[in-house]
């Protein structure tokens, strides 16, 4: 495997794991402001980038490399309106796919053709992620202000249930 693709893939471990962090902290916020729903959301949101992180150990392991794990930073994030975590996250998510694009461009460039086939699940997965961001802002905006369809909102995102992802390594 290409060096610079093999250190882009690691460090990119580690941005996972930031993600879970941040993650967990905005569904600390939203337990604290009593939306259970919008706080499981986020749990799973956790858990999710904690699966692409460890995607991502076990096939540089399957690949020979050395994995090198760092310290994972504390969310920067602070948030005042029930709005922000869901802005938040979309601009996250926005900055996520331009790391794995950017991962992506060096495999081809590369012409690492095992490691772009295994970027293109993380290729759809974004645009999955974005969209799911942008569609939360959207419902926020359009029933958030209301406290009744905060309520559905709400109960509309506890009832989100954990599925691990189904990339074959």
């Amino acid at each position: 495997m290409d060096k610079k693709v093999s250190q882009l893939l690691n460090d990119q471990i580690n941005k996972e794991l930031y993600s879970a962090y941040l993650y967990l902290d905005m569904a600390n916020f939203y337990s604290a402001k009593g939306l259970d729903g919008f706080a499981n959301w986020y749990e799973i949101q956790a858990k999710e980038e904690q699966d692409h992180a460890m995607l991502m150990y076990r096939y540089l392991h399957n690949n020979n490399q050395t994995v090198t794990l760092e310290a994972v930073a504390k969310p920067d994030k602070t948030f005042a309106e029930l709005s922000d975590p869901l802005k938040a996250a979309y601009e996250h998510e926005q900055y996520v796919t331009s790391l794995i694009g950017a991962i992506y461009a060096a495999a081809q460039e590369a012409h690492d053709y095992r490691t772009i086939q295994f970027l293109d699940w993380f290729v759809k997965e974004q645009g999955e992620e974005e969209k799911n961001a942008s569609d939360l802002i959207t419902k926020m905006e359009l029933f958030g202000g209301d406290a009744k369809g905060l309520y559905m909102l709400n109960s509309e995102l506890g009832a989100r249930v954990y599925s691990a992802p189904s990339l074959v390594l």
